[in-house]
């Protein structure tokens, strides 16, 4: 595909909650130097060529089969290194932006690897829209693109072998799942597949996106909202108890903390009978 560049008018598609304002292919991607960032999200996929990507003075290289992702007004600069770097990019904005991108596991500017070299479908259809109807295309391309950010955590394939470490976790998994009621330390997390605290934690990011206790907890409100079904009637210290929280105030807490509201609010959202009182 030949060098191209499309500036997409956004006086339409800015409304939209997820929007493309430029899509494009170079040949050769020259050098680009950002002191002061650029204002939208981009997505970058390396097609040939190596080329040094710095962003807020950290530098690695880029090459075929791998993306770079740039959040807006974050200081960077990529170059190329070979004599041919050829780089397709899409940028774009819009309020969920930045929650579409975390959805991926992409909390901040930094690389990725793709599991296929070929130019990604949903950039090459936005690059071959024709341009006769330009409100119908730039809609079309808002299409490509959250569909592509819907697909793109299946898309890459995380350096850290997630796959490999996934199934390095299942015991600790499986443990939390029926262990829930009881007490569970990071400590003794990591002592079941032997491995120290740090190195569990860092697994659990790299797979699960988040921390051990954070999918303790996470887990524990999920068994709470099913007793809450399963009896309505039940006090919530009882429930509190029985998902392994000390005492109802910090359980309720932490139902709050990960849903936004409170047990007895959750209750009344799905008509789980009487109100229920803290004891």
């Amino acid at each position: 595909m030949r060098s191209n560049y499309i500036f997409c008018s956004t006086h339409e598609t800015a409304k939209l909650p997820l929007y493309v304002t430029t899509v494009g292919l170079w040949e050769h991607q020259t050098e680009t130097v950002r002191p002061g960032g650029f204002p939208d999200y981009q997505m970058h996929q390396v097609l040939d060529g190596k080329g040094e990507l710095t962003v807020d003075g950290k530098s690695c290289i880029v090459g075929p089969g791998e993306v770079f992702f740039l959040y807006p007004d974050i200081p960077h600069a990529y170059t190329p290194l070979s004599r041919q770097w050829q780089v397709a990019w899409v940028s774009f904005n819009g309020r969920e932006a930045g929650q579409m991108l975390k959805h991926a596991g992409i909390v901040e500017s930094g690389t990725g690897r793709l599991g296929d070299n070929r130019l990604l479908y949903a950039l090459e259809r936005m690059l071959e829209l024709a341009a006769e109807d330009e409100q119908t295309a730039n809609r079309e391309r808002s299409k490509q693109l959250y569909g592509l950010l819907i697909d793109l955590k299946h898309l890459l394939v995380s350096p850290f072998h997630a796959d490999m470490d996934i199934d390095r976790l299942k015991p600790v998994l499986y443990y939390i799942e029926h262990r829930l009621h009881d007490p569970l330390s990071l400590n003794d997390l990591a002592g079941i597949i032997d491995v120290s605290p740090q190195y569990l934690c860092r697994v659990f990011q790299q797979t699960l996106r988040m921390r051990p206790i954070e999918y303790v907890n996470q887990q524990r409100v999920n068994r709470s909202k099913q007793l809450m079904f399963r009896d309505p009637d039940r006090k919530m210290y009882e429930i509190a108890k029985l998902v392994g929280f000390e005492n109802a105030s910090y359980f309720c807490s932490v139902f709050r903390r990960r849903t936004g509201m409170t047990p007895d609010a959750f209750k009344k959202l799905h008509g789980l009978g009487r109100q229920v009182t803290m004891e």
